[in-house]
């Protein structure tokens, strides 16, 4: 009971105290960068030769990739909208996406979902508890096809060095959480007490499918990693696409995991790093690490765009069309 009332005090004093919550952050990250960069002093060299010497046309051919996984994953979360009878567009879903994936890049750690609720409520979603928890069930769903895809990839790659055990535990008490007769209940008590009602039924074929989905997500975004381990004069096996799809669904889940880092900044590479040297050398691993976290802010920045201007516009069009059509 102590302890109970000891967290209920931090957790009071953090909140009352934003900024030094994002100090706090600061210094943890400070801290794990030195200790990280310390440890990795002898792989910079060999990491600065292969950065040199990347190849440009299959960095851009890995950036594309890339961009193909996030379009592909915008319609997971349109699916779970459209499953509690929320309607959203392609264009307004990317934007959202988008939007929430850069704001991982503020200390705080709130604002991802709080960008993706103001741009939920720009394309006319007002109900924010329930685009709250769709953010949940995608990124939930999303982490446990991710842990599936690295497990199963286990049976094609040998020598990897990875804790295994507490990875399958994670999946399986996610798993447990999204379960309907447990997420449901639990999302009622809290809604109950900010006054909202409890969200409509999530059907278990969506769940399923959505799983399917979700670990087809990360085969593409594995094949783009194997693209930039590629550029880097790497050369990792085709068969090894499915375990670095893994791989990136690992550095995802550590990213989420690790609250002291904006947008898992550190943590997320050191993850990656580890497990990218069972296919890959030190050099190489390291130098596709680095590549991943420039094609990844990048294209973020280039779909939001695309999403914010290109189909926007297009968008806009096919509604003056529509209106047209009608008045005729």
């Amino acid at each position: 009971m102590a302890r109970v009332k000891a967290l209920r005090h931090v957790v009071s004093f953090f909140r009352a105290h934003p900024r030094a919550v994002i100090t706090v952050q600061l210094v943890v990250l400070t801290i794990f960068f030195v200790s990280v960069g310390w440890a990795m002093r002898g792989s910079f060299r060999d990491a600065g030769d292969d950065l040199r010497n990347a190849n440009p046309l299959l960095f851009t051919l890995a950036a594309v990739t890339l961009a193909v996984y996030y379009l592909v994953f915008v319609y997971g979360w349109i699916r779970i909208l459209a499953d509690w009878g929320i309607s959203i567009s392609y264009p307004a879903a990317l934007r959202a996406e988008m939007v929430s994936m850069l704001a991982k890049y503020v200390p705080g750690g709130v604002w991802t979902p709080a960008a993706r609720v103001v741009a939920a409520r720009r394309a006319g979603i007002t109900n924010a508890p329930l685009v709250t928890f769709s953010i949940l069930v995608e990124a939930g769903l999303s982490a446990v096809a991710g842990v599936l895809v690295f497990v199963v990839s286990l049976a094609w790659v040998d020598g990897v060095d990875a804790p295994i055990a507490p990875l399958i535990a994670f999946g399986v008490v996610v798993t447990v959480l999204l379960h309907p007769r447990v997420f449901r209940p639990l999302a009622a008590r809290v809604l109950r007490k900010l006054g909202h009602p409890e969200l409509p039924p999530f059907r278990t074929s969506t769940m399923l499918f959505l799983l399917l989905f979700y670990c087809g997500t990360w085969v593409i975004g594995g094949a783009a990693l194997w693209l930039l381990l590629r550029s880097v004069g790497a050369h990792p096996g085709a068969e090894s696409i499915v375990y670095l799809g893994g791989t990136a669904a690992v550095g995802a889940i550590v990213a989420v995991l690790a609250v002291f880092a904006p947008s898992g900044l550190g943590p997320r590479e050191a993850s990656m790093y580890g497990l990218m040297l069972a296919v890959a050398g030190q050099g190489a691993a390291l130098g596709a690490t680095v590549l991943n976290r420039v094609a990844i802010t990048v294209v973020e920045v280039l779909l939001l765009v695309v999403g914010g201007l290109v189909l926007r516009r297009t968008e806009g069009e096919a509604e003056q069309v529509r209106l047209h059509e009608a008045e005729a």
